[in-house]
């Protein structure tokens, strides 16, 4: 079995999410393909800037995108030609959970066509963004929400689907790994990961049996080390691994980045590792290093962040360094 280390895991995750090398300009489907979480303000905004060239302050807003609560109950920023693969693909398996939750759909889209369109906010739960039938949009300031069509896919392929690019994003990964991202059970998870068990290739992921996508096994052994600098937002901090061995997604256990507090939940990334922490309060990002950077890295790093697309407001950036 191929083995794996964790610095071979970042490596790869970093170049497949598109934060070693940025995508070409105004790529912000490519940039969201596996949904880019947008619940602190503006941080699918950011994570789009740290993975697409010249990006801009409106880019969250291209028609080819779209919001919805998924998964997890947090607004992401998705795909709008995929909007299927994370609502549909996320339906429990068991016939009774998934009548329910149809069921509360049902009420409430009959509740929202009681009401001035768009509503201000679901009228029952965000669960049942899960059936396709809910967009969002929220702007920091307002949250509006309004019904739409079923998604016209096929269950088991939007499942399916989603599996396959959480593996290909965060693998090497496990059945509950994928249970945690995709906010669906461990025994729905580890059916639908055997359900593309042919795509698969298992490897020793830090004595962790752990699986990859077979069409990427090339990318694990070649992909190269992130050169620069990039600011990640709190939610792409789980590329490094967050679950309790520190190898995996998972909610977290606040060992990544050092010195990040409740002003400061993003990670300063320079050349591939964690360096330190930020926080924005509107134009104003503040960064706190473990150690002082050589000039040029400060430069680099001051630079980046004033390269921020933040709406209406020109970006200033104050460094602690310790």
């Amino acid at each position: 079995m191929m083995r794996v280390s964790r610095a071979d895991a970042v490596r790869y995750r970093l170049a497949v999410n598109n934060l070693s090398r940025r995508l070409p300009a105004r790529s912000y489907v490519e940039a969201a393909y596996v949904g880019l979480q947008d619940t602190a303000p503006r941080d699918a905004l950011l994570g789009m800037h740290a993975r697409v060239a010249a990006c801009e302050p409106s880019a969250w807003e291209d028609p080819r995108l779209i919001q919805t609560y998924s998964p997890r109950s947090a607004v992401y920023v998705l795909p709008k030609n995929d909007f299927g693969v994370f609502t549909i693909g996320r339906l429990p398996r068991d016939p009774a959970a998934r009548q329910a939750l149809e069921d509360r759909a049902e009420r409430a889209c009959a509740n929202l066509a009681s009401q001035p369109q768009p509503a201000p906010r679901l009228p029952s739960d965000r669960h049942v963004c899960a059936t396709g039938r809910f967009a969002v949009r929220w702007t920091t300031s307002a949250l509006h929400v309004w019904a739409q069509p079923r998604p016209s896919i096929d269950i088991d392929a939007a499942r399916a689907e989603l599996c396959r690019r959480h593996v290909h994003a965060f693998g090497p990964t496990t059945a509950a790994a994928f249970a945690w991202w995709a906010g669906v059970s461990s025994r729905d998870a580890q059916h639908t990961l055997d359900m593309i068990k042919p795509e698969l290739m298992p490897v020793d992921y830090e004595g962790h049996r752990s699986w990859i996508l077979a069409a990427d096994e090339a990318t694990l052994v070649t992909a190269e080390p992130m050169r620069g600098v990039r600011f990640l937002v709190a939610s792409d901090l789980r590329i490094l691994g967050q679950d309790r061995t520190g190898l995996f997604v998972g909610p977290g256990l606040g060992q990544h980045p050092p010195l990040s507090d409740t002003f400061h939940p993003g990670g300063l990334l320079v050349d591939g590792s964690i360096v330190g922490a930020w926080g924005r309060r509107a134009g104003r990002v503040s960064v706190k290093t473990v150690k002082p950077l050589p000039t040029a890295t400060r430069r680099a790093v001051g630079d980046e962040a004033e390269s921020m697309p933040i709406p209406g407001t020109a970006v200033t950036m104050s460094l602690t360094e310790h």
